[in-house]
C-alpha cells in the first residue's frame, strides 16, 4: 500500500502544515503544498472496507430513560466512508427514528481510518426495537453492515 497524506489548515491568518510531501519532477523537487494549496487533503492508498461493531445501550442509561447505541468503524480507507442507521420494530415491519450523530474519519498510525456514529433513542423506543443496523457506504463500493438485535443485549 502506498500512503501519501497531506493536510493543511488555515485559521486566524496562520497556516499549519502537518506534513509536507515532496515529489520528484524531472530534475527538481516540487512541494505539493504549492501544487494543491492550503486546506487540501490528498489521500492515496488501497481501498479497504472498514470492520463494524455495534454496541448496545447500558442498563444504567436505560434506567435514566435513554438508549444510546454506538457503531464503531475501524481500519477503512479512504476517509469518506459514511455511517448510517436502520432500525426496525420487533415485527420487522416499521422503522423507529432516533437522533444520529457522527464523527469524521480519524487517521490511525497504520494509515487507515476509524469513525463512529451514535443513535440515541428513548428507553421506550428501545423497548420496541427488534434490530438496529449500522451501514458503512462509500461511492460504488458494496456497503458493509452490522446488525444488533435487541434480544442479544443483556439489558434488553
Amino acid at each position: 500500500m502506498i500512503l501519501l497524506s497531506l493536510f493543511v489548515s488555515e485559521s486566524e491568518s496562520r497556516v499549519s502544515l502537518q506534513s509536507e510531501v515532496f515529489v520528484w519532477r524531472l530534475n527538481e523537487f516540487v512541494s505539493l503544498w504549492y501544487t494543491f494549496g492550503g486546506g487540501t487533503r490528498l489521500d492515496v492508498g488501497s481501498d479497504t472496507r472498514p470492520a463494524l461493531k455495534v454496541l448496545g445501550p447500558s442498563s444504567a442509561e436505560l434506567e435514566q430513560g435513554k438508549a444510546t447505541l454506538m457503531c464503531v468503524a475501524n481500519k477503512g480507507f479512504p476517509s469518506d466512508w459514511s455511517l448510517s442507521w436502520k432500525t426496525s420494530d420487533s415485527s420487522g415491519s416499521s422503522s423507529i427514528r432516533g437522533e444520529e450523530s457522527r464523527t469524521p474519519g480519524v487517521l490511525q498510525n497504520d494509515g487507515l481510518y476509524s469513525w463512529s456514529s451514535t443513535l440515541t433513542l428513548t428507553a421506550d423506543q428501545w423497548g420496541k426495537v427488534g434490530s438496529v443496523t449500522c451501514e458503512a457506504t462509500q461511492g460504488s463500493h458494496t456497503p458493509v453492515s452490522e446488525i444488533l438485535r435487541r434480544d442479544q443485549c443483556s439489558q434488553s
